[in-house]
C-alpha cells in the first residue's frame, strides 16, 4: 500500500506552513513598526494635546498644592493606592497628576488644569507592547518575537559570509530579486548592533515577565511585586489608618539641596492619606542608562535611602538600563532620532525579507499569490491604519475606539488585497468555464 500523499494535500500543507510563517513575519512587522513610532511616545502626546500646559520647571510647594488638589477630587471614590505626578522633562514639560481613576494635567501654580487626553498614544505603545491583547498573552508574544529577531539577526550574519565585506555594495538591477535581497543585506548589516540590541531588551523584557509571574505562583502566593522587589524595592506595608497629605513639598527641597544634579522624573504616593504612606522620588543619573533611582520618604518628607539602581548590584543596575536601551528615552532627541532612523531600516528588513522569502518559494514552484497579497495588505495596511486612527483621534477625540477600528481596519485591507488577488487569478478559469 502507497503511503504517499496526494500532490494537492502536499500543496495545501506547503500553503499552510508558508501561512503560518507569515503570520510571524507580520507579527514581528507590527511591533518593529509600532516601535519605531513609539520612540516619540512623548512628542506625540505634545500633539496628541497641545493645548496642556507646559512649562520647564515646577515649584515644590506647587506640586504640594497639585496632588492635595488631586486627593480632594478623589472625595467619594474608592481610596487610590498609588498617585502619580509626572514632573516636567526636556521631553515632555509638562506636569501631571494620575491616580487609579483619573489623570489631570497641573498649571505651573499647582491647581488643577484639563483632563489628560493621551488615548491614542497609549494606543499605539500598546499595541507595540502587547499587540492589544491581553497582558501576559501580549508580552509574552511580544518576547518570543524579540527572540525570533534575535535568531534572524544572528542567522542571518551566518548565513550570508560576505555581508560585512559587501556592506556597500548595492546591485542597482532587481533581476531575479537581487537589488530587493542587497538592499535587506545592506540594511541588516548597517542595524545590526541595533537589532541586536533592540531584540535582546525586548526578549528580556517580554520573557522576564512571563518568568517573574512564574516564579510568584510557585514561590509566592501570586505576588508579583515580591519578585521584583529584591530589584526595585518592595511595596510598604499597608496601614489603612487615615493620615493627613503627606510632605511632599519637603520631599522635592531635599533633593534639591541634596542631588541637584537629579533631574525628577516622577512622584509617587504609595497609598496615600493612610498611616503607611510612603513618598517615591524617581530621577535619572547623568550619563546612565538607568531609567532612574528610587529615592524613598517618610510621609513627613525625611529621606529613608535608595533603592540601588543606581549603585547597587550589577544585575540592578543591568535591570534598570533595559528599558532605557530599548525605549530609547536616554541622550535626548537626537539619540531618539537616531532610534526612529534605524527603526525604519529595521521594519523595512521585515518587510523585505518575506517578500524575499515568497520570491524564493516562487522560483522554487511554489508560488503563492494570494499570501503575496496578503503581505502587500500587512505592509501597506499597518501605517495607513496608524494614521486613520490618529485622524480618529483628531474628529472624534480621546474617546474614539482605537484598538477595534484598527484591528476591523487592517484585516480589512489585507482580506480585500486577497480577494482581489483571487478573483484576478479566477479570471480566466471563469471564461474558460463559459466557452
Amino acid at each position: 500500500m502507497s503511503t504517499s500523499l496526494e500532490p494537492g494535500t502536499v500543496k495545501r500543507a506547503l500553503s499552510a506552513h508558508a501561512a503560518i510563517g507569515l503570520v510571524a513575519g507580520a507579527l514581528l512587522y507590527l511591533v518593529s513598526l509600532t516601535g519605531t513610532i513609539s520612540v516619540f511616545y512623548e512628542e506625540l502626546q505634545r500633539v496628541e494635546q497641545p493645548g496642556a500646559p507646559e512649562m520647564a520647571r515646577i515649584d515644590p510647594d506647587a506640586v504640594q498644592r497639585g496632588v492635595e488638589a488631586m486627593l480632594a477630587s478623589e472625595a467619594g471614590k474608592p481610596p487610590t493606592t498609588h498617585l502619580f505626578v509626572h514632573m516636567p522633562t526636556a521631553g515632555l514639560p509638562r506636569a501631571t497628576a494620575i491616580t487609579d481613576t483619573q489623570a489631570r494635567h497641573l498649571n505651573a501654580e499647582g491647581s488643577l488644569a484639563e483632563p489628560e487626553e493621551i488615548a491614542w498614544s497609549d494606543f499605539l505603545v500598546q499595541l507595540h507592547y502587547l499587540l492589544n491583547l491581553p497582558s501576559l498573552v501580549g508580552i509574552t508574544i511580544v518576547g518570543v518575537l524579540g527572540v525570533m529577531m534575535l535568531a534572524l539577526a544572528l542567522s542571518g550574519v551566518v548565513a550570508h559570509p560576505r555581508v560585512f565585506r559587501d556592506a556597500f555594495r548595492l546591485r542597482a538591477r532587481d533581476k531575479g530579486g537581487i537589488g530587493l535581497a542587497d538592499w535587506h543585506n545592506r540594511l541588516s548589516v548597517w542595524t545590526l548592533p541595533f537589532s541586536i540590541t533592540i531584540a535582546l531588551t525586548g526578549s528580556v523584557i517580554g520573557l522576564g515577565t512571563i518568568t517573574a509571574y512564574g516564579i510568584a505562583s510557585a514561590s509566592y502566593d501570586g505576588d508579583t511585586e515580591a519578585v521584583y522587589a529584591p530589584i526595585f524595592g518592595g511595596e510598604p506595608e499597608p496601614d489603612k489608618r487615615s493620615a493627613p497629605v503627606p510632605d511632599v513639598a519637603a520631599a522635592l527641597r531635599y533633593m534639591t539641596a541634596n542631588h541637584p544634579d537629579v533631574a525628577l522624573t516622577y512622584v509617587v504616593l504609595h497609598d496615600p492619606m493612610t498611616a503607611g504612606q510612603r513618598v517615591q522620588l524617581i530621577g535619572p543619573h547623568q550619563r546612565r542608562l538607568i531609567f532612574g533611582e528610587y529615592y524613598a520618604f517618610d510621609a513627613k518628607g525625611r529621606f529613608h535611602g535608595t533603592a540601588g539602581l543606581s549603585d547597587g548590584a550589577i544585575g540592578q543596575q543591568a535591570a534598570a538600563s533595559i528599558y532605557g536601551l530599548h525605549f530609547g528615552n536616554y541622550g535626548g532627541l537626537w539619540v531618539k532620532i537616531a532610534y526612529g532612523v534605524f527603526g525604519l531600516a529595521l521594519t523595512a528588513v521585515s518587510a523585505t525579507g518575506v517578500y524575499i522569502w515568497l520570491g524564493k518559494r516562487r522560483r522554487r514552484g511554489h508560488a503563492e499569490p494570494v499570501l503575496r497579497a496578503a503581505w502587500d495588505g500587512v505592509v501597506w495596511g499597518a501605517p495607513v491604519m496608524i494614521a486613520l486612527t490618529f485622524a480618529a483621534r483628531i474628529l472624534f477625540g480621546n474617546e474614539a475606539p482605537f484598538v477595534a477600528m484598527f484591528w476591523i481596519g487592517y484585516g480589512t485591507i489585507i482580506g480585500a488585497s486577497i480577494l482581489r488577488t483571487r478573483r484576478r487569478f479566477a479570471a480566466p478559469d471563469r471564461l474558460v468555464a463559459q466557452g
